[in-house]
C-alpha cells in the first residue's frame, strides 16, 4: 500500500477529464493535477518547447512526492521519449499507448481515425504504434485546433443550443473526410475532446466505436498500481489542484469536465522554477 497522491498534469484544463475518471475507479487515492493555463496550448508549439514544458510539469509533480505521473495530455504524451520516461523515479503513463490499445482491440474492419491537436498529428505516434499493433491498418488523421477553445469557451453547453450549432459545424467541417473514410474506431486524441462525444458520436454515427483516452488511461493506471502494490490504504481521497495561471477562470471552467467529482482548493505556482 502507497498513500503517496497520484500527480496527473496537462497542458490546461483538458486532463480533468482523467482525473474525474481516476476519481470514479480510484476514490481512495489522493490526486495532484497541474494545469500549465499560463503557457496553454501545448499543441501549436515546437517539439523542443513542449519537451521543455513537459520536464518543468513532471519536475513540479515529483516536487510534491508523487507515486506516479499520468500526462493527461496527448501532445505530451506523443513528444515526451519513451526512454526519459523509464528514467522517471515514478511510473510515468501517457495516454497515447493506451489510447492506441484500446483502439487495436475496437477496430473490425482496420480503419481507424485519429483527431488530436496539430503538434500530435504531426508527430504521428498513433499512426506509429498502430502500424505495430494492426497489420494493414488503414489510418485516417485530422489535427482539429478549434476543438480545444470550443471546449473552454463552454460552447458545450446543452443547455445553450445556438453554442452547440457553432460546435456541429465544426465537427462536420473537420470530420467529414473521416467519416467518408470508412472508419469504424475514432481515436479522441485529445483530453478536451470526450466533452464533444456526443455531438461527435452524432455525427460519425452508431457504428463508429470512440475512445477516450482519459479514460482508457485511467483503466492502465488502476490496473498497474494494483499490481506494483501502490493503491492507497484509505476509502476517501482527497483532489489538489495547481495552475501556472490566476485560478479564477480554471475554478469556473473545472467543474464542467469533472461533474460529480468537482471540488478541491486549486493553488497558482510559478512553474518556470522547476
Amino acid at each position: 500500500m502507497d498513500n503517496r497522491p497520484i500527480g496527473v498534469f496537462d497542458s490546461g484544463l483538458g486532463g480533468l477529464t482523467g482525473v474525474r475518471e481516476l476519481r470514479k475507479r480510484l476514490p481512495g487515492e489522493d490526486i495532484i493535477y497541474f494545469g500549465d493555463t499560463g503557457r496553454v496550448p501545448y499543441g501549436s508549439r515546437s517539439p523542443e518547447t513542449i519537451l521543455q514544458y513537459a520536464r518543468q510539469d513532471v519536475a513540479f509533480l515529483l516536487s510534491r512526492n508523487v507515486k506516479c505521473i499520468m500526462a493527461a495530455c496527448g501532445t505530451v504524451s506523443s513528444t515526451y521519449p519513451a526512454a526519459e520516461a523509464a528514467r522517471l523515479p515514478v511510473p510515468y503513463l501517457g495516454v497515447v499507448d493506451a489510447a492506441a490499445r484500446e483502439a487495436a482491440f475496437a477496430t473490425r474492419n482496420r480503419r481507424i481515425g485519429v483527431i488530436g491537436t496539430a503538434a500530435t498529428i504531426r508527430s504521428r505516434s498513433y499512426e506509429k504504434l498502430l502500424r505495430q499493433l494492426v497489420p494493414g491498418v488503414e489510418i485516417t488523421a485530422q489535427p482539429c485546433p478549434l476543438f480545444v477553445p470550443l471546449v473552454e469557451a463552454g460552447y458545450v453547453d446543452h443547455s445553450a443550443p445556438e453554442k452547440q450549432q457553432v460546435t456541429r459545424l465544426v465537427i462536420a467541417q473537420y470530420l467529414t473526410a473521416v467519416r467518408e473514410a470508412g472508419v469504424d474506431t475514432l481515436i479522441l486524441g485529445c483530453t478536451h475532446y470526450p466533452l464533444l462525444k456526443t455531438m461527435i458520436g452524432e455525427f460519425m454515427g452508431d457504428q463508429v466505436t470512440l475512445v477516450d483516452p482519459a479514460k482508457t488511461a485511467a483503466h492502465h493506471l488502476e490496473r498497474m498500481l494494483s499490481q506494483r502494490g501502490l493503491r492507497a490504504n484509505r476509502e476517501s481521497g482527497t483532489a489538489h489542484f495547481y495552475v501556472s495561471d490566476v485560478p479564477d477562470s480554471f475554478v469556473q471552467t473545472a467543474d464542467l469536465f469533472l461533474g460529480e467529482y468537482k471540488g478541491g482548493p486549486v493553488d497558482q505556482i510559478a512553474i518556470d522554477k522547476y
